[in-house]
């Protein structure tokens, strides 16, 4: 079984890499994890791609050219 995390961001850098961490160190840790961020404007989307280059599960990344909210971003994700 293949399992994924999907997450949707927005201004979240103060949390987003604590997040990540603790997906990625799981007992079992997922087969891959999406992030969809709505618009940041702070360092979430910066931070996200630095774990990405080094984390050993792959980590798909989208950037919402407008803002769609949480419900859009979560679905879009």
């Amino acid at each position: 079984m293949k399992v994924s995390v999907v997450m949707a961001t927005y201004n979240g850098e103060k949390y987003i890499e604590e997040q990540l961490g603790s997906i990625i160190s799981q007992i079992r840790p997922p087969d891959e994890i999406v992030v969809c961020d709505d618009c940041s404007n702070d360092k979430t989307v910066e931070i996200i791609y630095r774990m990405k280059c080094s984390s050993s599960i792959p980590i798909k990344v989208r950037v919402n050219e407008s803002n769609l909210g949480f419900t859009g971003n979560f679905l879009k994700a």
